[in-house]
């Protein structure tokens, strides 16, 4: 554009205080600012009609694609700056003159333009299906091993029957390891607190029966009680613990298990193995029975407000607190893979009068989980354990049969049984950031 203004002050300052000399001054101004005019006003003004017309159309295609964006996401950062650029865009084109008004309320629209929670719920629930890394091991290193289960972790053998390795029960807990499977493994010399690395299970062999202690195990047994009182008597499905056909309830010592740094409280789910030949078994159960792991889950937190009230206290010390739901026996479809933990929240399902169905979401076919949510009232889709495409087909079929549906991002018990609720109450399927009331029975 012609720059007008060092004429105007040259003009300005031979401009005397006379009404003719203002008159002329004002002539010569109003001459200047004309000049200004028949210049182009701008570098989209230079440009032919054909150009024009493509830069104006390339503008409003830009804009609309953004404001798309922003009405699915809002807040985004990108999308955002992408539309404003294409704002000003038109705003300088002269054809345009007539919405600069609108342009400029559109503008500020779009600044104001802020991330909600359901985006950032979003964004976790996404993250939270993106597949883990697979860690890379060059299996030409490991050596074979047969495995002896013990108590806690397991011995590792070579073929001269000489233990060579000896692993604790969180490097061999997630494999289910049994006394007799062969494994490939190497010397673990990153971290010295594990003696090994066991690389993948390439057998079985039947071991003779004098050569290895035989080990029950009580799965997902319930700790109760108060801090310096705990006591285990039975499972999550209301299993009891019995040794020998009779009836136990074993005292727990907190401070007994080491293996992991996970607290024992009211609440915790564990695993109990013993050796059957263990002759304290008849006497003294406790100092045979040994706590093999520890779930590393969210315990239910007992109410806030309880009862004074000194009836039955022994029965009050090992009660679980529970949130205020009935299924009424509707059935619940538990969308997990491969089986995970599938015991331990069928119990709780269990626990509210539900009838629980697993769903294989980790391998199952588009036609056979459909065939299953269609006969369901209640799914609950565990992400931490589905696989991506299985999780939008449950959630498409969840919507087409009008079934219950709700998200848990772990596989805690506290996680689970929450998302239960939710969709039972028809609340938000997850729960993110949210602060949601969870209603404690009484």
């Amino acid at each position: 554009m012609f720059d007008y203004r060092n004429n105007l002050k040259r003009i300005l300052n031979q401009v005397s205080g006379d009404a003719q000399s203002l008159r002329n001054g004002l002539a010569a101004i109003k001459a200047i600012l004309n000049m200004a005019d028949d210049v182009p006003n701008s570098e989209f003004d230079s440009l032919t009609h054909d150009k024009k017309q493509a830069k104006l159309e390339l503008a409003i295609n830009n804009l609309l694609t953004n404001l798309t964006t922003l009405i699915i996401t809002p807040g985004d950062i990108q999308a955002k700056n992408k539309a404003l650029k294409a704002v000003h865009q038109l705003q300088m084109s002269q054809q345009n003159e007539n919405y600069q008004q609108t342009f400029s309320h559109l503008e500020q629209a779009i600044k104001q333009s802020q991330t909600t929670k359901e985006v950032i719920n979003k964004k976790v629930f996404q993250q939270a299906l993106q597949p883990k890394k697979q860690v890379k091991r060059d299996y030409r290193k490991g050596h074979r091993y047969t495995v002896i289960r013990l108590l806690s972790g397991c011995d590792l053998v070579n073929d001269s029957n000489r233990c060579v390795f000896t692993l604790k029960e969180s490097q061999i807990h997630d494999l289910n390891l049994k006394s007799g499977d062969i494994v490939e493994a190497v010397a673990e010399k990153a971290n010295s607190y594990y003696e090994a690395e066991i690389l993948r299970v390439v057998g079985f062999r039947q071991l003779p029966k004098l050569e290895v202690d035989s080990i029950s195990i009580f799965k997902y047994a319930v700790v109760q009680g108060r801090p310096g009182h705990l006591a285990i008597s039975r499972n999550i499905s209301g299993k009891k613990l019995r040794i020998r056909g009779k009836t136990i309830l074993l005292p727990v010592d907190a401070s007994n298990f080491q293996e992991k740094n996970v607290q024992l409280e009211d609440g915790s789910i564990v695993d109990l193995a013993w050796y059957d030949g263990d002759v304290n078994l008849k006497k003294n159960p406790a100092m045979a029975i040994q706590i093999r792991w520890v779930y590393d889950l969210d315990a239910p937190q007992t109410a806030k407000h309880a009862s004074k009230k000194k009836q039955h206290h022994d029965e009050d010390a090992t009660s679980l607190t529970k949130l205020d739901m009935d299924l009424h026996y509707q059935r619940v479809g538990i969308a997990i893979g491969n089986n995970q933990n599938e015991a331990l929240l069928e119990g709780i399902v269990k626990r509210y009068h539900g009838i629980p169905q697993a769903i294989d979401a980790f391998e199952g076919k588009k036609k056979t989980i459909e065939k299953q949510i269609q006969n369901l009232d209640i799914v609950i889709l565990i992400t931490a354990f589905a696989a991506h495409d299985s999780t939008w087909n449950i959630r498409e079929f969840a919507s087409k049969y009008n079934v219950k549906f709700a998200v848990s991002s772990s596989k805690g018990y506290q996680a689970f049984e929450r998302a239960l609720y939710r969709a039972e109450k028809g609340m938000p399927a997850y729960e993110g950031n949210q602060s949601l009331e969870y209603k404690i029975e009484k």
